[in-house]
């Protein structure tokens, strides 16, 4: 599964982008807003990443800014099941912090989304990392008001976290709703 937006190209992780992912993946001030990756990141890791298997329902794909070189990795999003709910989860370089390809790049993964027939995502970002909080809110994201403890494997222990949600399917509609019965007529 591809997926293009005006500036990326989404596509699987292959075996080798792994040097690649290491490159970027070993940088503290990224890991630590990362739950699964440890800091330091090892090779193993990235391989491990890169190599992910895919989910039909919960595809993962590493984002890329294509030019007349090729294509340059600059992040990674996926969707997973997260207790029986999908979440969707994204992370960007910090070579390429604030170009707004985090904001492209969830917006390209919600088509898809849709069209996996999910019909609400979450998504979760630790409580010191807000900016990814405001990405989220810009894609139609609202806070739930819930925080869950999620285990940071780069700072070693659970850290709290905000769970924000996204409607994607219009609500069911009630026959008994006069409005509906009106337009039924």
């Amino acid at each position: 599964m591809f997926i293009r937006s005006e500036r990326l190209f989404l596509r699987p992780g292959w075996p080798e982008d792994w040097s690649e992912l290491h490159t970027m993946l070993d940088d503290e001030a990224l890991a630590r807003h990362l739950s699964r990756v440890p800091w330091p990141c090892r090779a193993d890791d990235a391989r491990g990443l890169a190599g992910m298997a895919h989910a039909p329902r919960h595809p993962q794909f590493l984002i890329t800014l294509p030019d007349h070189h090729g294509a340059q990795v600059v992040g990674m999003i996926g969707f997973a099941d997260c207790e029986g709910e999908t979440e969707l989860g994204v992370w960007i370089g910090r070579a390429w912090w604030n170009r707004g390809f985090a904001t492209e790049a969830v917006r390209a993964a919600l088509s898809l989304a849709r069209t996996l027939g999910h019909c609400r995502l979450v998504a979760c970002h630790f409580a010191d990392n807000p900016g990814a909080g405001r990405v989220l809110a810009k894609l139609g994201f609202v806070p739930t008001g819930q925080v869950r403890l999620r285990h940071s494997a780069a700072r070693g222990r659970a850290e709290p976290a905000h769970v924000h949600a996204l409607n994607l399917c219009p609500p069911a509609s009630d026959p008994a709703d006069p409005e509906v019965m009106r337009h039924a007529a």
